[in-house]
């Protein structure tokens, strides 16, 4: 395959490090170091100084934790995503965003070939490239791990020492992590016994439940259009507001999960996160439209979530299913205006006040006391019919 110019995702970790160095003596042409700042604590200025000595022709790095928040994450959970029932598909989400700013440096550098660090075992993988397939089919892909002899860790440092790339793994941190604004996953390593629990010392975005403060912290999120725009009646910027929503859940131990999943490529693998933002704007966001969403509306997005999900999840971001699913949802949170109150204490987050304009909710229809609006009698009708089939079958069965 005859290359002239390569765009790799670049980390500067140990395997997109070798990666690099493989990539200019495997096709003898420039290579790009492209890394994307969506949020992971990283000295960037070390990054950049590391892809230079490693060989890159140039080291871009991209700041696009904005776009991230406002065109990836609220997007996702105005759909109230998540996967299997528990994860909220933070590494799912940012991989079509890296990928995208991906082909727009590839297409405005002139190279026509892109490269990953993704295994050929992982969901990954499947996410770059249907993501590069879904933006511009004409460049070409490169997958080291699909291809080359260095398929161990012990080969990969050797092939570092023999190179004098510095490798950065050491048996304090004996399992692989992704960070990103959303959260940060731990997975392989030590963690790959589903029996094993994890280390404390491990976590990075939240304190333990029971080193949480014990007095509960109060929160009241503001939401026009199913987007949160204000935290405790104070308008904030996406970002900036997504950020306070991790450092509030993270200083309360919220966020923590601990699962088997199902991958893509058909194997079950075992992951521990941390979401504290995510899981406190899901909670508010979802309790909010008990009372602004019809039922009926409510039952057939809710039968959609799934499916939305696994498409993230699988990486089809880009796909005609997907753009057709997200208008749907976001038709649903026209009416998913209003306020709702938190209580978080010790890893929990609880729901315990929610008020709209638009509320569905009528204290007057609801109410156990005397009212003028509901006649209970009503009710003997609705049940004889509703209660016909049941009676036809039992007779039937006499």
């Amino acid at each position: 395959m005859s290359i002239d110019k390569i765009v790799l995702a670049y980390s500067g970790g140990l395997d997109t490090s070798v990666i690099l160095k493989w990539l200019e003596e495997e096709y003898g042409c420039p290579v790009i170091a492209y890394s994307a700042d969506i949020g992971q604590q990283e000295d960037w200025d070390a990054v950049r100084k590391k892809g230079l000595a490693t060989g890159a022709e140039k080291v871009i790095i991209s700041d696009l934790k904005k776009e991230f928040v406002e065109d990836y994450i609220f997007p996702a959970f105005r759909a109230n995503a998540i996967y299997e029932e528990t994860y909220l598909l933070g590494t799912s989400i940012a991989r079509p965003l890296i990928s995208k700013e991906q082909v727009r440096i590839a297409q405005a550098e002139g190279a026509d070939a892109v490269s990953h660090g993704a295994t050929g075992k992982g969901n990954d993988q499947v996410r770059f490239e249907l993501a590069y397939i879904g933006l511009d089919p004409s460049l070409k892909i490169i997958a080291p791990w699909r291809t080359w002899d260095l398929n161990s860790r012990q080969k990969l440092v050797e092939f570092a020492k023999t190179h004098n790339i510095p490798v950065p793994v050491t048996k304090e941190k004996p399992y692989s992590c992704d960070e990103n604004l959303l959260h940060i996953s731990y997975e392989g390593g030590i963690l790959e016994n589903p029996w094993s629990t994890p280390d404390e010392a491990m976590f990075q975005m939240t304190v333990s439940p029971e080193k949480a403060p014990d007095k509960a912290t109060y929160l009241e999120i503001e939401f026009e259009n199913g987007d949160p725009v204000a935290l405790d009646g104070k308008k904030m910027e996406p970002l900036a507001l997504f950020t306070r929503l991790n450092k509030l859940g993270g200083a309360n131990g919220i966020g923590r999960l601990d699962m088997v999943e199902n991958r893509f490529v058909g194997m079950k693998s075992r992951g521990v996160y941390e979401t504290p933002g995510g899981t406190i704007l899901r909670k508010a966001h979802r309790d909010l439209e008990t009372i602004t969403l019809d039922r009926e509306v409510m039952k057939i997005r809710d039968a959609l979530i799934p499916k939305y999900s696994e498409l993230i999840y699988n990486g089809f971001w880009f796909s005609p299913e997907r753009e057709l699913l997200q208008k749907l949802m976001d038709e649903t949170q026209k009416t998913v205006n209003g306020k709702v109150r938190l209580r978080l204490y010790k890893g929990n987050c609880v729901p315990v006040g929610r008020k709209s304009e638009q509320s569905l909710y009528q204290e007057s229809f609801a109410t156990f006391e005397e009212d003028n609006v509901y006649d209970q009698g009503d009710a003997t009708g609705f049940i004889r019919l509703n209660g016909l089939r049941l009676r036809i079958q039992a007779l039937q069965k006499k």
